[in-house]
């Protein structure tokens, strides 16, 4: 496979190896590589190429994914793949980063002559195993043209939004969203157990009640059992809400009630619950409910 059709992944972690792993079940070839030497070996076990350095898969590959933690990874990736790849390939990050980064990002790429696609996800680790994904994107519309057969691999449903950072803001409102749903549904559920309701009960009547959601449809066993495994962590959920809050302090609005949750969030990572699933802020928020009189 020549360099212009050869596709890259950097990142392969619990996000990124099933994403990836979904293009190799298609028969997409992929060369990987992550920064930790366990989780390239699992994907040569599955059928990639690895790769020695981020510089090697850039030189390697014309469409190339990324799927990394924060901004400063983000940075330091881009830094190392612009110069190595071709003019006119492809770097699509799937990753949540802010605004401000992923602007950073672009200015780079442009200047080498990459087109670049902002593509965050939205779905746990469990749907990225069922390539169950939403896709949101923006940036370059001819490169989303090319990349779209690879995305649709392994998601479920894509939508284009712009040609800047409109994908970035997006995924910030459907994790203003989702995060702000644990902590009123802990609110509600106190209210329901001290007026003598069962927790399993209250999820059963929410989950058949116009209030009802996939989100907490997924998260029912969390809230009544404390599954074991997180889907997503509470900590992770910090970040994000302090992407969130950053963003909409470099916009110049007040988000009042995101920065009360993240203040919950903030606490309940300092009480130890930061590698839980997020949605462990309801035990949080009934431990801490008691107040005199």
């Amino acid at each position: 496979m020549s360099a212009t059709k050869a596709v890259g992944w950097i990142g392969v972690g619990k996000m990124g190896a099933p994403m990836a792993g979904h293009l190799l079940d298609a028969g997409v070839g992929v060369t990987v590589f992550d920064a930790r030497a366990e989780n390239i070996a699992a994907m040569e076990e599955a059928g990639a190429r690895a790769a020695a350095s981020i510089e090697a898969v850039g030189g390697a590959c014309g469409v190339i994914f990324t799927s990394i933690p924060d901004d400063a990874a983000l940075s330091s990736v881009v830094a190392a793949l612009a110069p190595a790849m071709a003019k006119n390939a492809i770097l699509i990050d799937t990753s949540t980063v802010s605004p401000k980064a992923s602007e950073e990002a672009a200015r780079a790429l442009a200047d080498h002559g990459i087109r670049y696609l902002r593509a965050p996800v939205s779905g746990s680790t469990t749907i990225a195993a069922a390539a169950g994904l939403t896709v949101l994107v923006s940036g370059d519309e001819s490169a989303w043209k090319e990349a779209e057969p690879l995305v649709s691999h392994f998601s479920n449903e894509r939508f284009y939004l712009g040609p800047a950072d409109e994908a970035r803001f997006m995924k910030l409102v459907l994790n203003t969203l989702v995060g702000a749903s644990a902590s009123v549904l802990g609110e509600a559920i106190l209210l329901g157990e001290h007026g003598g309701l069962d927790r399993a009960r209250m999820m059963d009547v929410i989950l058949k009640s116009a209030v009802s959601s996939p989100l907490l449809g997924y998260k029912r066993e969390t809230v009544v059992v404390d599954a074991a495994t997180p889907a997503f962590r509470l900590d992770q959920m910090v970040k994000d809400f302090s992407l969130i809050l950053a963003a909409a302090n470099s916009e110049h609005i007040d988000m009042e009630v995101s920065a009360l949750i993240l203040k919950q969030y903030e606490a309940a990572a300092e009480d130890g619950m930061q590698g839980r699933d997020f949605f462990a802020l309801v035990d949080w928020i009934r431990d801490h409910s008691s107040r005199p009189g």
